[in-house]
């Protein structure tokens, strides 16, 4: 009974926040709404994507002489790495289910896609973090790492894939050379902001500390969130041919 409690907290917890996050979004493009049974779709490959990722993780923390991705120290080679794989991964599942489909028919399309797998990604995730807190720690420590990662890891996770959507947005007209060249831009971009993130977490020390990282990433989507207006209004350049 007590491990059935347990899960239900856990899976509401990692999954609410992120379904708020989305429905948040997904009023930004109104508009032109995207099929809700694509946004299912993609928010469900984005949490089915944190098991690629996890893979691609301990292959990689063990190939650099790591038992566990866990408290890997702060080895900034790694950390980037991680940051890579993560993100690699949200664009590929993107990339694969919704690039070369009818439905990707505006610039805006590639925020709202990208945003959702980001927090289909998110929801696992925290779903599977907070398991772990919930079990070895109890439910209150659980609730109260669950808002911290509402309010930093899962923004961050939506503020990364945004900025590379935010580069794939503005080229969405763009020849194919140039397309390719800022979407590489942009998983570069969306890595360091993943990566310092981390870094600059595992170097807080208390609360305070990490509550203003926490606020770097928060300023990141009032900007993000400034730019979606612009993109929303992108129109096809006449000496550009998609």
């Amino acid at each position: 009974m007590e491990e059935l409690k347990t899960l239900i907290f856990a899976v509401t917890g990692g999954i609410l926040p992120a379904l708020l996050w989305l429905w948040f979004w997904l009023k930004e493009d109104a508009a032109h709404p995207e099929p809700r049974n694509r946004i299912a779709i993609s928010f469900l490959a984005g949490m089915g994507a944190v098991f690629l990722a996890l893979v691609l993780e301990h292959a990689t923390c063990s190939l650099m002489g790591y038992a566990s991705c866990i408290g890997f120290g702060g080895n900034d080679t790694l950390a980037v790495l991680l940051a890579l794989i993560e993100e690699g991964v949200k664009f590929f599942v993107v990339f694969l289910i919704i690039f070369h489909s009818r439905y990707f028919d505006e610039p805006v399309d590639a925020l709202i896609y990208l945003i959702t797998v980001a927090l289909g990604f998110a929801a696992m995730e925290n779903t599977m973090y907070l398991l772990d807190t919930m079990t070895n720690q109890g439910i209150t420590m659980g609730i109260i790492n669950g808002n911290l990662r509402f309010i930093g890891a899962t923004v961050l996770h939506v503020a990364s894939s945004a900025v590379l959507g935010i580069t794939i947005a503005f080229t969405f007209y763009r020849h194919m050379a140039e397309r390719v060249l800022w979407a590489v831009v942009g998983i570069i971009v969306a890595t360091l902001l993943h990566t310092l993130f981390n870094l600059s977490i595992i170097k807080a020390e208390t609360i305070g500390e990490s509550l203003k990282v926490f606020s770097y990433v928060w300023v990141a989507i009032v900007i993000i969130m400034l730019t979606f207006e612009k993109v929303k209004h992108i129109e096809p350049e006449k000496e550009y041919v998609r």
